[in-house]
């Protein structure tokens, strides 16, 4: 246990400030040096070699070893002059929770606890009854600011479309403890305009409740829809229904429910011309009026499995998946050019009558370490007959997480085919754009904690005409 020797006669309630503010391990020590008897003096075999009997923490070490809450290394040294990770933290709170401590050490272990609740589930320590001394609702959240700018250059007329978004999002996400394997869940946002300074009323994008027993979760409400294994390969919405996951290492996922009537849009083109657009139709001017006047506004029906291998001391991990999809807008716009006569198009499919999507998925990676990691998925569309495949790889280099630390980075090159009618609703928004192949590549530094950094870069072409298509996107992000 990678764990810093220090113990002072300062208060509990003070110590409770310091940490909340700071969360320095020093004082994320004391706390734990207080918990049991700190100022007793012990009698157990000091186990450290480097911890002398004269030294101020002697006492506090030997006893915390002696207990169990601290191990050490194995060539029997404690090296206190070293900062500890969340996760080792997190388990030394764990260690200390079982010792059944009460009063003021109680509720100062239970405000730690709640603060490493993520980590101690993890570890596989339920902290559901914290509520009972701590706060009833657990609130996380961020703002960002983002800026992405497209160009699309028509390899014929060479000229180009460009479009640039330049705007922000508050966001919410409340959790709550209903008992000891529950909780509900919900994420609502607030949208900004900066070029045109408008912003939107707070909407609420996802609430749902949630089970986690031994190797088993279920969600039900609507939750986020992005499998980890695929990488917003196929999916990066919500959806409304229930999914539910059985295993650790090796899992299973059966997911079904409705997707907004917005998320799944078939993709068509002009077989003779360049003309290109976001949305998959030419001219980019004649797309919109079009869209509103045959999308029909009924949510798609979806239901999928998936199976997977990923064990955390493995290097080696992946899995397989399947999706079908059923949507009369598959088909909407087919029909429609039929009944007009117009045949120079690429659609969905060929008989236009087909309102279904079926999936498959493939998935593999590769851990060189904890900070280098290769992986790659492949998709494929049985139901259309235009842009049916999808695929993308990647290499991922550094230290950056969700909510980073200070001096967090990363860095990642990659490749991505997103085909329009395989790529309903990925992450095509940061760099690749649906309908386009190409190379990305992107950064992201942490200049504090909590603050992040984040620029990306694609440089590719449309799929089936070969028009230049690039992406800048740049992101500011505040977790709090």
């Amino acid at each position: 246990m990678q764990v810093a020797y220090m113990i002072s006669d300062t208060g509990i309630s003070s110590i409770i400030g310091r940490f909340i503010v700071k969360k320095s391990f020093v004082s994320v020590l004391t706390m734990t040096l207080t918990v049991g008897s700190a100022c007793t003096v012990f009698a157990a075999a000091n186990p450290f070699s480097d911890v002398p009997a004269g030294h101020w923490a002697y006492d506090a070490v030997v006893q915390l070893a002696a207990d169990g809450v601290i191990e050490g290394y194995g060539d029997g040294t404690f090296r206190g002059d070293q900062s500890i990770t969340r996760y080792e933290m997190a388990q030394m709170i764990a260690k200390a929770m079982a010792k059944n401590t009460s009063g003021v050490d109680k509720a100062m272990l239970d405000r730690l606890a709640a603060e490493f609740r993520e980590e101690l589930n993890n570890l596989g320590v339920r902290v559901s009854n914290l509520e009972k001394n701590a706060d009833m609702v657990q609130w996380n959240g961020k703002l960002e600011y983002t800026y992405h700018s497209t160009r699309v250059r028509d390899s014929i007329t060479g000229d180009t479309a460009k479009v640039n978004v330049n705007g922000y999002v508050f966001r919410l996400e409340p959790r709550a403890e209903v008992n000891d394997h529950w909780t509900v869940n919900a994420r609502l946002d607030a949208e900004g305009n900066m070029k045109h300074d408008t912003t939107a009323d707070v909407s609420l994008k996802r609430a749902w409740a949630q089970g986690d027993y031994n190797n088993f979760q279920v969600k039900l409400g609507r939750f986020e829809f992005n499998p980890a294994p695929e990488h917003g390969l196929l999916w990066d919405t919500e959806i409304s229904g229930a999914e539910m996951t059985f295993g650790k290492d090796f899992y299973g996922t059966i997911v079904a429910g409705r997707l907004s009537e917005d998320k799944v849009r078939p993709g068509m083109r002009l077989s003779d011309s360049a003309g290109w657009s976001n949305t998959g139709i030419a001219p980019i001017t004649d797309f919109y009026e079009t869209s509103a006047r045959l999308h029909t506004n009924a949510p798609s029906s979806l239901v999928g499995i998936r199976v997977q291998y990923d064990k955390p001391e493995s290097k080696l991990y992946g899995g397989v998946g399947y999706y079908y999809i059923k949507d009369s807008d598959l088909k909407t716009l087919d029909q429609d050019l039929a009944r007009n006569g117009y045949n120079d198009f690429y659609t969905y499919n060929r008989s236009r009558n087909e309102d279904t999507a079926s999936i498959w998925t493939i998935n593999a990676g590769y851990r060189f370490s904890k900070k280098a990691n290769l992986w790659a998925n492949y998709a494929k569309n049985t139901k259309t007959d235009f842009e049916d495949t999808s695929w993308q790889s990647e290499f991922d280099y550094g230290t950056y997480q969700d909510r980073p630390e200070k001096n967090d980075w990363g860095l990642y090159v990659g490749y991505r085919r997103f085909g329009y009618n395989t790529t309903f609703q990925g992450t095509m928004y940061d760099d690749a754009l649906r309908g386009t192949k190409g190379w990305v590549v992107g950064a992201k530094y942490a200049p504090f904690k909590n603050v992040g950094l984040i620029a990306k870069y694609f440089n590719g072409k449309t799929i089936t005409g070969g028009e230049k298509a690039e992406k800048l996107f740049g992101r500011v992000e505040f977790f709090f």
